[in-house]
């Protein structure tokens, strides 16, 4: 079992996340690519249920039924996944940048003394290990870099796969949790409450994201009003995010989340290299700007110059016309 590549996954209603399905199809290409073994690994109460669901996009998948109780989530799948890892040896763990992903992988270097690149938005094999493709400087450069050992954790940013199905599915093995020396608690001081869509930004097919041009949070009203008549959600700037206009759950971009929605509508944003890495692999991209000369319009699909609160109405209203309501 040495020299195995592993996708660690997340679970969510009972079902493996979308960031879990991107890992599991990369793995399951770069063991094809490298003549290597994949495996997805699934840790939580319905871990056995939902690795059968995994399975569909190519790994065998090792389904460790672990229920954390009060205890963090993260800290009991780095817990099993380390334990496994000390027992099967695999060469290279592949974890995604969500919030608990990566404090899975924070604890995994601890506990198994492993190196670790972060935020890949591209992985490939090259010379015998994975090489990840990293944007630096604020994503002004991207770099290629390698583990300088036989063995290490790649976290890999959101979108940066396209989950697929195999033409085989892999194998389900259900896996005992080991006992283990639980992790440090950790004291929470406080509980803040955010309100959040009722779909995560990260799955939504539609997103309606605003910048400065919005020009404050009550230029956002128009921004939700389209996002609602598209079944879509609302994503911002990090510039808007820094000002207070609207909460850090809808930062799209280098510092924020990274997304893949079928329509991106991009209003009142310039386009800067930083938002452009998260969005960038939208299907379409349509941007509304008064300035004709805006980096998005680069790379926007459709580029619409004019002021988005005359155009954004407009768009609503016509969808609304069309569905006869």
């Amino acid at each position: 079992m040495a020299g195995e590549i592993w996708a660690i996954g997340e679970i969510a209603d009972g079902q493996p996340t979308r960031l879990a399905r991107e890992l599991a199809t990369l793995a399951a290409g770069l063991a094809a690519e490298s003549g290597r073994t994949a495996r997805a690994v699934l840790v939580g109460p319905d871990a056995s249920t939902a690795a059968e669901s995994l399975a569909a996009n190519g790994p065998d998948v090792l389904a460790v039924d672990a229920d954390p109780g009060d205890r963090p989530v993260a800290a009991v799948i780095a817990e099993q996944v380390a334990a496994l890892a000390r027992d099967r040896q695999p060469s290279f763990l592949f974890v995604g940048a969500s919030n608990d992903g990566r404090d899975v992988a924070g604890m995994l270097q601890a506990l198994l003394d492993w190196g670790a690149l972060v935020n890949a938005a591209g992985v490939r094999w090259q010379d015998e290990a994975p090489q990840a493709e990293m944007s630096v400087f604020g994503g002004r450069l991207v770099t290629l870099s390698h583990l300088a050992a036989d063995h290490g954790i790649v976290i890999v940013r959101p979108s940066s796969v396209t989950a697929e199905e195999a033409a085989r599915p892999g194998k389900v093995a259900a896996i005992a949790p080991a006992a283990v020396d639980p992790l440090p608690a950790v004291r929470i001081v406080e509980r803040i409450a955010e309100a959040s869509a009722a779909v995560s930004i990260e799955e939504a097919p539609v997103i309606v994201a605003g910048g400065r041009g919005v020009g404050g949070p009550e230029g956002f009203a128009v921004v939700q009003e389209l996002a609602e008549v598209l079944g879509g959600v609302v994503g911002a700037t990090r510039a808007v995010v820094d000002a207070g206009w609207i909460g850090y759950a809808h930062q799209i971009g280098q510092t924020g989340k990274t997304v893949k929605p079928a329509l991106y509508v991009a209003a009142g944003i310039s386009g800067a290299i930083q938002h452009k890495v998260g969005m960038q692999t939208s299907g379409t991209i349509i941007a509304i700007n008064r300035d004709p000369d805006a980096p998005i319009g680069e790379f926007a699909d459709l580029m619409v110059i004019g002021d988005l609160f005359e155009i954004l109405p407009r768009v609503s209203a016509g969808v609304r016309a069309r569905r006869g309501g």
